[in-house]
């Protein structure tokens, strides 16, 4: 991931379906759009989690549906993070994608596991919905979270052991986060930023 200051850092969602949000997203969030071309899914599907070696044709049709399935698993997901119903709009974009086949993998005579030839867009986003489908109904569904920056929208699945994991990077927003503790404890006491109580004040609302 890119800060917004332009600097590198490290961000692990914890579950496939949840990398696919940060390249773009619905509303404001358009403007971080990278799925601009068949390719751009290509590239995305070889940094993500899967296994390399996937040979991946994608079409125009395709990279559509992918940015459609992103926007209904971004905001799913922020849902069911939140506490609130989840919407049967989402749901279905999701759910459509899921009964297709996903994609195959299988053994090489060396008894590597290697993809199966002439995977497509298709695949690769019924892999995606049926990632999201496991999260969602599996045993971390409760610890899906946003992270508490209140200038970040980024989500994640908590898999640590404690489940207190708060940011999306302690590389940015949680090292944002001490930075603005400490200068706010050497200026006039009051609310820190970057505390449940300065997020509930400031309302950091969700695109709908």
């Amino acid at each position: 991931m890119i800060s917004y200051g332009g600097n590198p850092y490290r961000f692990d969602p914890g579950a496939l379906c949840l990398e696919l949000l940060p390249t773009g997203g619905p509303g404001a969030l358009a403007r971080y759009e990278v799925l601009h071309r068949p390719a751009d899914l290509v590239t995305w599907a070889g940094r993500s989690r899967l296994p390399a070696g996937l040979d991946l044709t994608v079409t125009e049709d395709e990279l559509t549906r992918a940015r459609a399935l992103r926007d209904a698993l971004m905001l799913l997901t922020a849902d069911r993070a939140h506490g609130r119903p989840l919407r049967p709009r989402h749901l279905d974009v999701v759910n459509e994608a899921a009964v297709l086949p996903p994609l195959a993998a299988r053994l090489a005579p060396d008894g590597t596991r290697v993809w199966a030839p002439g995977a497509t867009g298709t695949a690769l986003l019924s892999t995606v919905a049926r990632d999201a489908i496991d999260l969602i109904s599996g045993p971390y569904a409760d610890r899906i979270r946003e992270c508490g920056a209140d200038d970040c929208f980024l989500l994640f699945v908590d898999t640590s052991r404690p489940g207190r994991r708060r940011w999306c990077s302690m590389e940015h927003c949680g090292n944002r986060a001490k930075v603005r503790a400490h200068r706010a404890r050497r200026s006039t006491p009051g609310i820190i930023p970057g505390t449940t109580a300065h997020q509930a004040l400031s309302g950091k609302p969700w695109p709908a």
